[in-house]
């Protein structure tokens, strides 16, 4: 009887939301019939569909919407916890232009002035490389560009730890795991046979060598950037994962390149946003979920909201659920602190209406990270908050590996057409680093819990007056201090 009547609770709110989405969370006794739904619904032409955690789903409805039945549906407290819309996510990045701008950059395409790129098949995940590559020591050319990497003493780090041994999950828009910095240091995974065509290990997902594309639904997460045109018109990915995948873990001392924080720590590749820039917290959830369950020591998220949407009573519960399953499993989740508002200004997390999320999320795990530039000051941008972000990071005018080989600080140069340069600037680029340092920290004291990685972080962050009194630690990341 209760599953007839949640069934036809959940028949009128799929036959009312025309192509809506929502995360539902079943009680205990609702997970009970959970299944027994999700067949009666796809049946129906409506569906929903398992995100990983077993309390949780995604209704996909059919028809126009109405919000009483919402309300419905929310009623049923004996067999449903919460109810919630599917909401978006996207890079914390806009790289789009003024529309003046964009008048002169579309007579330029037109005239050939600049070209662009159409999105190519992503290559095939690559095969462990020849231990004559990843053991190629020699010191890394362009490290001096990395004025971070310098800044932190990453150098001297590497002389007591290098992250041997740690998988860092880069949840982004996925990872170029062909790069011949990157290509070393991919994680494999140890139990699944590539290009079989079977499950090997039976997490549900088949051929996952070195992660998993949920934008695509495959097992080949890479980076799709979008074209420079596109991406001055209305936003997107200009390689955004790859860049932060350098940060945390560019292979070091390989005669190729740049180092990573963390130059043999393992990059496991997530793909939840795409070219566009853009996700869900469905996908962001599985993300999250796959890493952890798969192996990853430290999540590094580059990406998030500014604020719950103002116009919706319900929070986004199911975003805060996946990151409580990963710290009981002892998983810390280092996160962007935003970017500031419209106009790229940034503001206070501790008192805004809108904080940066998931950054801001009371959860205990989590490792907010402001930005920083060369001369030990916030970035412009970099939102901060004295109780609600951790500590700071390079952030401002990062050098990294790119997208489609190569290595750069520069997004976009259009000098040339009087229109300034977009460097790699934001608090995505300072979450990669702080991430890298939770892995050294980690090769250096393995089996450390992650409060004890946190405290590291913290403790041994080096004051400046720029972040006194707007993070929690008041300093900026110090790697030779984490490992002495």
């Amino acid at each position: 009887m209760k599953v007839l009547f949640i069934f036809s609770v959940l028949l009128s709110f799929s036959a009312a939301q025309a192509g809506q989405e929502y995360l539902v969370k079943f009680t205990k006794e609702g997970v009970k019939v959970k299944n027994q739904l999700m067949a009666s619904m796809s049946a129906e032409g409506s569906s929903i569909e398992n995100v990983g955690l077993e309390e949780w789903a995604l209704i996909k409805t059919a028809n126009s919407a109405q919000a009483e039945h919402v309300q419905a549906l929310r009623a049923n407290t004996q067999l449903i916890a919460h109810v919630q819309p599917n909401y978006p996510i996207r890079l914390l990045e806009n790289y789009q232009q003024k529309p003046s701008v964009l008048a002169v950059l579309r007579n330029l395409l037109s005239t050939g002035g600049i070209g662009d790129l159409t999105k190519p098949p992503p290559p095939d995940n690559p095969a462990i490389p020849p231990k004559s590559s990843v053991l190629n020591a020699g010191p890394d050319p362009l490290y001096n560009k990395q004025w971070g990497m310098v800044d932190m003493g990453v150098q001297q780090a590497a002389q007591v730890a290098q992250g041997e041994g740690v998988v860092v999950a880069v949840i982004d828009t996925g990872v170029d795991y062909t790069h011949e910095d990157l290509l070393p240091n991919m994680w494999r995974n140890p139990n699944e046979i590539p290009d079989n065509g079977i499950d090997d290990d039976h997490n549900g997902f088949v051929d996952d060598v070195v992660g998993w594309d949920f934008v695509s639904n495959d097992n080949k997460p890479y980076d799709f950037k979008t074209s420079l045109m596109d991406l001055l018109m209305s936003g997107g990915n200009p390689g955004h994962g790859t860049h932060c995948a350098g940060n945390v873990a560019a292979r070091g001392n390989n005669n190729l390149g740049i180092t990573g924080v963390a130059p043999k720590a393992q990059i496991m590749a997530i793909r939840f946003l795409s070219e566009k820039g853009s996700g869900t917290t469905a996908d962001a959830i599985k993300s999250i979920k796959y890493a952890v369950d798969n192996g990853a020591n430290v999540l590094s998220n580059s990406w998030g909201s500014s604020g719950e949407d103002p116009n919706e009573a319900q929070d986004n519960q199911a975003l805060r659920d996946v990151i409580k399953y990963a710290q009981s499993k002892n998983v810390i989740f280092i996160a962007a602190a935003g970017n500031g508002d419209s106009q790229g200004k940034g503001y206070n997390n501790d008192t805004s209406k809108q904080p940066a999320y998931p950054a801001s999320y009371d959860i205990d795990n989590i490792v907010s990270v402001a930005a920083i530039d060369s001369q030990n000051q916030l970035g412009s941008f970099s939102n901060w908050g004295a109780k609600t972000v951790d500590i700071g990071a390079p952030g401002v005018k990062v050098f990294s590996t790119i997208s489609g080989g190569g290595y750069d600080d520069t997004v976009a140069d259009l000098s040339d057409f009087g229109m300034g340069v977009a460097t790699w600037d934001g608090t995505s680029m300072a979450t990669p680093h702080v991430a890298g340092a939770a892995a050294l920290y980690l090769s250096a004291h393995p089996g450390a819990s992650w409060q004890q990685v946190k405290s590291a972080l913290l403790t041994n962050s080096v004051q400046i007056p720029a972040l006194q009194g707007k993070t929690v630690s008041g300093g900026k990341l110090n790697a030779t201090g984490l490992v002495r």
